[in-house]
């Protein structure tokens, strides 16, 4: 299926070779982010509204300040996730998703509540790979 996407969107003249390359060069960076597990539990919680961010880092357990910035940063420039910030002192900053955050929400759920699902298979598997190996 991607290799027909690319094929529909590239020049006739480009060989196959290189429409898979160029494919997996765009491709890359966006799955980078969305496989992401902050950028993807960020993109859960804003699904539910838009959060200041020390809402964010209560509601993510685990994560430091530096990567929750670093995340956001991420989503913000990838145009999923908007951040604005009202005149006050302090500032306040609040993020929320975007349209294209919102268009996210339904194939990230959908991986959640796969992995949901099939976690005690995993686990299972796990289990057998690691008693092979010991």
């Amino acid at each position: 299926m991607l290799h027909e996407h690319i094929a529909d969107t590239a020049s006739a003249a480009t060989a196959p070779t290189e429409l898979a390359q160029a494919g997996c060069r765009n491709v890359t960076p966006v799955l980078n982010r969305v496989g992401d597990k902050w950028s993807m539990l960020i993109v859960m919680i804003l699904a539910n509204g838009p959060r200041r961010f020390n809402e964010l880092k209560r509601e993510i357990d685990g994560i430091s300040q530096r990567m929750l910035t670093l995340a956001l940063r991420g989503l913000e420039r990838d145009g999923l996730v908007s951040r604005s910030v009202e005149a006050s002192i302090p500032p306040k900053v609040t993020y929320a998703l975007t349209e294209l955050g919102v268009s996210l929400r339904e194939p990230v759920r959908a991986l959640g509540d796969w992995a949901i699902a099939h976690i005690a298979c995993i686990r299972a598997a796990q289990q057998r790979f690691d008693s092979r190996e010991s």
